[in-house]
């Protein structure tokens, strides 16, 4: 009998797991209230998955807790818990048909097999594929497989969707219209969901709230533009936003003009950030630069630039404004959008 759990919130907390020397999770702690949809981005290596693995039993942690709906999982085996994981490669069965992989679940479960194709037929026809029932994994496209894997978590109805990265191996245009869909699916069933990916794009524009993880750990956790306006540390401050924020030294030339003559701020160690949106070309700049490298992105262009002390600084500009490597520019910073860390890296 699958455990059920009333609200379907999930908390982790002191989560940890090793691998040997390696500490895969080190501390996570995360409230997810029920209905939320959560993403959690970080480099590879970071835990991410691992964090899923524990969530659904497929690994079990050295130390700490994951509760659904207020219940400890901690002795309660993977197939009985309220958790569905869809995973990046699919997993489909290839001898199997579309329904017959969706039904899967349910047949193992011993749900009668009248009330398993209603099941099925009713998660194909919410995800868009109904038409496809008949089909094998091979006759269908790449896109058309995620769904098939998400409708095989659907029929479950789980407490707890985990998704890992289940948009990495689709091309760019599949997965922008794939993470629509699934951003759609996600408003109407109002399901408790964490989401792993290592696209910074779909981590900020699905998420409820946006996770990053480095080493295992959780180093910031927060509304996706809060996240980014106010990065906790240096980490976070390059890790998010592409391309991403400069941050040079303060005690240099550079940063005594980014945190002392624009700010007014002491300068003595540490760093300053600014994002490229918030350096300006503009003639009576306090900053001298000289172009190096143009990138023409069509809407916008992105300018790597050297300045005093020889510290390169990325800029984002509009299109079209002829600019070439060698030519000399000055920039102006957005007093307002500074950002300042202490010598641990910690914002200030």
């Amino acid at each position: 009998m699958t455990v059920t759990t009333a609200g379907g919130g999930l908390r982790l907390t002191g989560l940890a797991k090793a691998y040997g020397p390696v500490r895969a999770v080190d501390g996570v702690d995360l409230d997810v209230p029920a209905g939320e949809l959560v993403t959690v981005v970080g480099p590879s290596g970071s835990g991410k998955s691992t964090v899923l693995r524990l969530i659904a039993g497929l690994e079990r942690p050295d130390a700490g807790t994951v509760a659904v709906g207020g219940q400890d999982l901690r002795d309660v085996p993977p197939h009985r818990r309220s958790v569905a994981m869809v995973f990046q490669d699919y997993a489909l069965y290839p001898h199997l048909t579309v329904r017959e992989n969706i039904m899967f679940g349910p047949r193992v479960r011993k749900v009668p097999k009248d009330e398993a194709r209603r099941q099925a037929a009713d998660a194909a026809h919410r995800l868009g594929i109904a038409d496809l029932l008949d089909r094998y994994p091979d006759q269908v496209s790449g896109g058309q497989r995620q769904r098939v894997a998400l409708a095989r978590a659907l029929v479950r109805s789980p407490a707890v969707y985990l998704l890992d990265e289940p948009l990495a191996s689709l091309d760019a245009q599949l997965r922008l219209t794939t993470r629509t869909d699934l951003l759609a699916l996600h408003r109407r069933l109002g399901a408790t969901t964490l989401h792993v990916t290592h696209d910074q794009a779909e981590a900020m524009t699905l998420g409820d709230r946006v996770v990053v993880m480095e080493g295992g750990r959780v180093r910031q956790a927060g509304p996706p533009q809060e996240v980014y306006d106010a990065p906790a540390d240096t980490f976070v401050a390059r890790f998010l936003g592409s391309p991403p924020m400069n941050l040079v030294p303060a005690g240099g030339l550079l940063g005594g003009l980014l945190g002392g003559a624009i700010s007014g701020k002491d300068t003595d160690g540490g760093t300053v950030g600014i994002r490229p949106e918030d350096l300006a070309l503009d003639p009576a700049g306090p900053l001298e630069a000289t172009v190096e490298t143009v990138e023409t992105l069509g809407s916008e262009a992105v300018l790597l630039t050297r300045g005093p002390d020889g510290v390169r600084l990325t800029v984002r500009t509009p299109p079209r404004l002829g600019l070439r490597p060698g030519d000399a520019v000055r920039l102006r910073p957005d007093p307002d959008r500074l950002h300042r860390f202490d010598a641990a890296g910690r914002r200030v």
